[in-house]
């Protein structure tokens, strides 16, 4: 006898009973891998959304506060530059890049403007809004080489042609603002006077709506040079990442730091944890449901369908059917049952997540693959585990009683 073709019969025969055993399983399933895909695409496009505002975490002096920073106007505390090699050099964790910052006021043909020293390498990876100038090395980009294929085909040619050339900003080389360029008619290419020395307009800045677009940028050693503040900073503007920074990064860069003023955008990062916090502990939640409900339906299917059907195991018994056989064709159904539940599963939840990603998070999903094996496997468990004990008692029920009339 085929035991194979013999658990297929017994699965398929019953349909009813296929559908109300599994039913538990599918939409448990369904739920986890939904809640899972949303989840995941959420978490992609809020750490793409951070990289495009930029610094989340900010070390400034301690009599400064992010008022002050944001004021442009703050003249009250210096740095140490050799902070930046100091958090470079150490194991915290979550630094995706820095972004040290000399600023203060200086005076342009009579107008009052904020000038700020950057590096630029480090300030062009930091500051994604400032791609639409054409003049900046490629931002580093979260995702795949997909991601990165279509951002370059959104762009200009003229600007893809110029990025592959303009990687730095000279030390006689200034970027201006959008609101200073429109204020004082600077455009790209022309000469203005600060500090009592000559720079040239590299490019005008696109409209950010920050701070940014009131301020004129040059290298900040240069800077750091004509105003007599060598290897001094106003602040240090950090990316960190975003699961780094809900584990412990601002407590460890104190540490590191305890001298510094080190604050996070904390409505931003809160939000972010918050969500991904609450999505992943009601999947969590939703896992111990499946795991109690869908074990506990197939436990009671698998029990009542070796009652019902004990005159027939009684028969293959008698016939020379092993204990270890009777076992194991209750374990192939069961495994059979999950199989078909977590592939189930995995499909009904892959479209509610297509279909309810926009809704609930305002992001487009796709697909992802690998939860179909996740699914699969914990379904194939959770069904063996709950079938375990009702298949070993099938196969230990004796011949002579199993086959008494009542």
């Amino acid at each position: 006898m085929n035991w194979n073709i013999f658990v297929l019969r017994e699965l398929f025969q019953r349909k009813s009973k296929l559908i109300t055993s599994s039913l538990a399983i599918v939409l448990g399933i369904a739920a986890i891998v939904s809640i899972s895909t949303i989840t995941t695409y959420s978490e992609e496009s809020v750490a793409k959304e951070l990289d495009a505002l930029g610094a989340n975490v900010l070390i400034l002096p301690p009599e400064v506060s992010v008022a002050d920073y944001y004021s442009a106007d703050f003249q009250n505390g210096e740095l140490p530059e050799e902070y930046v090699t100091l958090i470079a050099m150490s194991n915290v964790e979550g630094v995706d890049n820095m972004s040290p910052k000399l600023t203060l006021p200086t005076d342009i043909k009579g107008n009052r403007v904020i000038l700020t020293g950057i590096l630029p390498k480090s300030e062009f990876q930091n500051k994604t809004s400032w791609q639409g100038a054409g003049i900046f090395s490629r931002p580093k980009i979260c995702g795949s080489a997909e991601d990165v294929f279509k951002m370059n085909q959104k762009l200009p040619q003229e600007t893809l042609a110029r990025k592959r050339v303009i990687t730095n900003l000279e030390h006689h080389e200034v970027l201006v603002g959008a609101d200073i360029a429109k204020k004082l008619h600077l455009k790209e290419g022309a000469e203005i006077a600060m500090l009592d020395s000559p720079f040239k307009v590299l490019a005008v800045l696109p409209t950010t709506g920050t701070i940014d677009d009131s301020r004129i940028f040059a290298h900040l050693h240069t800077v750091q040079a004509l105003t007599d503040k060598d290897a001094l900073l106003s602040a240090i503007e950090v990316v960190g990442c975003c699961k780094q920074v809900s584990k412990g990064l601002i407590s460890n860069l104190q540490s590191l730091l305890p001298e510094a003023n080190i604050v996070t955008i904390a409505h931003i990062v809160d939000t972010q944890v918050k969500t991904n916090a609450l999505m992943r502990n009601l999947s969590y939640l939703l896992l111990m449901i499946i795991v109690i409900m869908g074990g506990a339906s197939i436990g009671n299917d698998m029990y009542n369908n070796v009652y019902e059907r004990r005159k027939e195991i009684g028969i293959l018994i008698a016939l020379g059917a092993t204990p270890k056989i009777i076992l194991k064709v209750f374990i192939k159904k069961a495994a059979l049952l999950g199989l078909l539940g977590g592939i189930s599963g995995y499909i009904i939840g892959t479209v509610l997540a297509l279909a309810l990603g926009p809704l609930i998070a305002g992001v487009h999903v796709f697909p992802i693959l690998y939860l179909s094996i996740i699914a699969v496997v914990l379904s194939i468990c959770i069904a063996i585990g709950a079938s375990y004990f009702p298949a070993r008692y099938a196969s230990r029920l004796e011949p002579s009683i199993a086959l008494q009339e009542n």
